[in-house]
């Protein structure tokens, strides 16, 4: 595995040095937009709305649009004047209750490596966050953007989850919540008495992505009839796409990414 992250925790005084590992995948097939006479990719133009004409990654920034329509251009240097924390620390805020943090807060989840030089101290955290029954509230920037994160033990290691901010989660807002609701003991018991019925431990291999599965075979029993890639058409005036121009491009792309 590739970290996707290396810093250190900050605790106080003390200091942890980490690397972070991606600890889902997404199993779903990917698709192409593809045009069904040939099977040739469908490629989309960055074209202006308001001149119509095609533009080029240089030229290209972020906008924001205000409630009157009218669009704030944003540049690299007016992001550059944020204060920004440390993509090499991550700050440990508190430690709260492990059942504190409601379930809809959680994002992604990182596995968290200790450095040569900090598996004791590593050890030693894990081992008084499961005493206590805690986690650690944290913040951590990843891709030049602050995020709430938690850090819990899991088995001999520490994961990171990403964390949405307070501001982020919406508020419940249905019409049935005013609503007086008559429960009849007996109603309560015999719904009771269906939770109890189909009560288990949580076991993860028990449950399968049906429609996934499905999805795989149909595209195998396909696949004898795939068709190969056709090569691109280079319209005139077109010149091939070089490996510098192709690395120049990717070089643009991620920089838009991270504003």
């Amino acid at each position: 595995m590739r970290a996707v992250w290396r810093g250190s925790m900050a605790i106080g005084l003390v200091t942890i040095g980490v690397r972070a590992y991606a600890a889902t995948k997404d199993h779903d097939f990917r698709f192409h937009h593809v045009h069904r006479a040939d099977a040739g990719r469908i490629r989309y133009r960055r074209e202006c709305e308001a001149c119509g004409d095609e533009i080029d990654f240089a030229d290209v920034t972020r906008g924001y649009e205000l409630p009157d329509g009218r669009i704030v251009l944003m540049e690299q240097s007016d992001f550059d004047t944020l204060p920004s924390p440390s993509d090499r620390t991550m700050q440990v805020m508190r430690f709260v209750p492990v059942g504190d943090v409601p379930p809809l807060y959680f994002q992604r989840g990182y596995y968290l490596e200790p450095d040569d030089n900090a598996v004791q101290p590593y050890t030693l955290l894990r081992l008084a966050m499961e005493r206590t029954r805690r986690l650690a509230i944290v913040k951590i920037s990843m891709r030049r953007r602050e995020t709430l994160a938690a850090v819990q033990p899991r088995g001999d290691v520490l994961v990171l989850h990403t964390m949405q901010w307070p501001d982020e989660i919406l508020p419940v807002d249905f019409p049935f919540l005013g609503r007086e609701v008559t429960v009849r003991p007996q109603e309560l018991a015999a719904a009771t008495a269906l939770v109890t019925s189909m009560a288990a431990d949580f076991r993860p291999g028990e449950f399968t992505d049906d429609y996934q599965r499905a999805l795989g075979e149909l595209i195998d029993a396909k696949a004898d009839a795939a068709q190969e890639p056709p090569i691109p058409v280079q319209r005139d005036g077109e010149t091939a796409l070089d490996l510098l121009e192709a690395l120049r491009l990717s070089v643009e792309r991620a920089r838009l990414d991270d504003l």
